[in-house]
């Protein structure tokens, strides 16, 4: 999933080179850490919160096909 986050993050953005994804696993759930240059943090949060929304909600939607649990976190 790791890997997936990436991929959407790099389309998104102005700065794809620097783009970093981190997985951090505890035991009851897994948290995604994005981080992208500070001038495209406002591409990866949307327009009123709406594709982090949406990111959040297809990853949290594929830990539950994996009986697991996802976050995503944005990180400047």
């Amino acid at each position: 999933m790791k890997e997936l986050l990436e991929v959407i993050a790099r389309a998104l953005v102005d700065h794809p080179e620097e783009v970093q994804v981190r997985s951090v696993e505890g035991q009851a759930v897994t948290i995604l850490e994005l981080r992208v240059h500070p001038e495209d943090v406002g591409q990866v949060i949307g327009h009123h919160g709406r594709i982090a929304i949406a990111l959040r909600t297809i990853f949290g939607a594929a830990g539950m096909k994996r009986h697991m649990r996802v976050t995503v976190e944005i990180l400047v």
